[in-house]
Order: structure tokens, then C-alpha cells, then sequence
């Protein structure tokens, strides 16, 4: 293996690009081996061919084809859910990695603050959404403390922000999130939602972590507040513009509030809510993206740690 892994990236719509451009500038394990798309007017394929990237418009295909292919050690697929299923089936006999940032799911989903280091031999892992990166954190933070009966995020984003690929994403979005809440975060029952803010100036993405707990106890609401707050900790490392946008919320539950349609039989007595923002690193995207950056922050930090992983076993034999 070579001192960096060569990686090729699917999709040269906003999310490749800007993915392409953070392994270029931030990377020290990772070399752009080839970007992919199917537009051959595209501004990614444009900018990865004045960088001196191998490009092809022919999709998959035309990346099996490349000179290069064959030191390509990870593929990011930054298409659609449809198409990665394709993509996935097309490069299976090729012994690639790969790293799905679709809610095809095909793979296992992997939060990198949460389970990455389970998932790393994975052959093909799920980014899950957007807003599964930015809110499965917290839910897995509480539930490190205190069983979780009931988890719901709310993630708002900016409409100019999400592209044709979001948009016909959309019910793939709520159930891939709803489902990783309760495989990641832990929550015995999960529910996303995702709300296209169409404001102008665009607005920063903002996210809500509501949490169904049943524990009284104000230690045990210390220890989640300390716990949640290392969990952030560890998001921004790899994610500098995420942070908490208030002080983390615990209050009783209403005797009167039904959450038994929300958390069955579960005892429940209190509920935390946590509240967030994402800034984009804006190395490609405008700041307000927050919801793209966070997903190839998150599939950047993947990647790297797969390539660490493969070069330390290589080094070990």
C-alpha cells in the first residue's frame, strides 16, 4: 500500500465536490484517485480535471474502466440511494471499500463518534443522513447514561441547500434516521423529521434531540448533561462548526402529557431536550450547509480511519 490510500469519489454534484476538495486540503492519509459523474459539463468533473484528477462522466462503469482503477482502495458514492444500490452491486467483484454517504443502507450505519471502530472491516458502510449525524450523537450519549425509551430529532436545513439528491431522498431520509436512532443511539423507538427552511438569507442548519428517559434522579441528569457534553466534544473534532446552541434542557413530564404513544410502556418521567447548530467549513459549500458538511466531514474521518487501519495490519505482516 502506498503511503496515502488512493480514493474515488461518485458524484460530482455539491456533496462529491466538497468532499473532493476536504481529502485534497485536509487529508494526509488520503490521495483523489478519480472523480465520477454522469454530466459531463458538471462543475465537479471540471474542477477535478484542472486539479489533475482522472475524471470520467460514464459513472461507475467509466470508473472501472479508468487506467487507475485498480489502486483505488475506497470508493465515496455521493449519488443517490437507487444508485448506490447499483454502484455497490457493479463494484463488488472489484474489493473496494466503500462508503455510502446515501440513505441506501445497504451497509451498516456508522456515526464516527459513536461506532466507527466496529464497522471497520467493514465492506460497505452508511453515512445515514444528515441529520443522523448531527443528532445520533446525543441520543447515543443519553443512552450511554440511562436507557432511552423514546428518541425524536428535528432537522432544519436550508431549502437552497438541499439538491435534487435530497429532495427525491426525502422519505428515505425520515426512515433510514428513524431507523439509526434506535440501531446507533440506542433508543428503543426512534422518529426523525426534516424540515426544508425556504428563509432567505439561508439559515444555518439547526437540530433538535428530544429524549424520553425514566430516571428521576439529578445526578443521573448531571451525569447525561457531562456525557452529552463530551459527545459534542467528539463531533467537533472532526466537525468544527457543530456545537450546542443552548444548555442542555431536563424537565419533568406533564402527568397529563399521553407520551405512552410515543414510548408504550416504558416508564417515563422526564424529557431532554438538546438544541444544535452546523456551520459549514465552507471549503466548497456555503457556510449555511452545515447539513452536506457534516456528512462529508463525517465520511472524510471514515475513510481515514479505514486507510490507518489497513496501513497498520499491512505494516504488521
Amino acid at each position: 500500500m502506498s503511503a496515502r490510500s488512493k480514493v474515488a469519489v461518485i458524484g460530482s454534484g455539491n456533496i462529491g465536490t466538497d468532499l473532493m476538495i476536504k481529502v485534497m486540503r485536509l487529508s494526509t492519509s488520503l490521495e483523489m484517485g478519480a472523480m465520477v459523474g454522469i454530466d459531463p459539463d458538471s462543475d465537479g468533473l471540471a474542477r477535478a480535471a484542472r486539479f489533475g484528477i482522472p475524471t470520467t462522466s460514464e459513472g461507475v462503469r467509466g470508473l472501472i474502466d479508468l487506467p487507475g482503477f485498480d489502486d483505488i482502495e475506497i470508493v465515496f458514492d455521493a449519488t443517490s440511494a437507487g444508485a448506490h444500490r447499483a454502484n455497490a452491486a457493479a463494484l463488488a467483484p472489484y474489493g473496494k471499500r466503500l462508503i455510502d454517504l446515501t440513505p441506501a443502507a445497504v451497509g451498516p450505519f456508522v456515526v464516527p463518534a459513536v461506532n466507527l471502530e466496529k464497522h471497520l472491516a467493514a465492506e460497505n458502510v452508511n453515512m445515514v443522513t444528515c441529520g443522523g449525524q448531527a443528532t445520533i450523537p446525543i441520543v447515543a450519549a443519553v443512552s450511554h447514561v440511562t436507557p432511552v425509551a423514546y428518541g425524536e430529532i428535528v432537522a432544519s436545513i436550508a431549502s437552497r441547500s438541499a439538491g435534487p439528491g435530497t429532495r427525491a431522498n426525502i422519505d428515505e431520509f425520515t426512515e433510514t434516521t428513524s431507523h439509526a436512532i434506535e440501531t446507533v443511539g440506542g433508543a428503543a423507538r426512534g422518529k426523525a423529521v426534516i424540515i426544508l427552511n425556504p428563509a432567505e438569507p439561508p439559515l444555518i442548519m439547526r437540530d433538535t434531540v428530544f429524549c424520553l428517559i425514566g430516571d428521576p434522579d439529578e445526578a443521573v441528569h448531571d451525569a447525561i448533561r457531562d456525557e452529552i457534553a463530551a459527545m459534542v466534544a467528539r463531533v467537533a473534532a472532526y466537525v468544527p462548526g457543530y456545537r450546542l446552541k443552548q444548555a442542555v434542557q431536563i424537565a419533568p413530564v406533564p402527568e397529563d402529557q399521553p407520551v405512552h404513544t410515543l414510548a408504550g410502556d416504558a416508564r417515563v418521567t422526564h424529557q431532554v431536550s438538546v438544541f444544535l447548530e452546523v456551520e459549514g467549513a465552507a471549503h466548497y459549500l456555503p457556510a449555511y450547509a452545515g447539513n452536506l458538511d457534516i456528512m462529508t466531514s463525517a465520511a472524510l474521518r471514515v475513510a481515514e480511519r479505514i486507510a490507518e487501519d489497513s496501513t497498520a495490519a499491512e505494516a504488521a505482516r
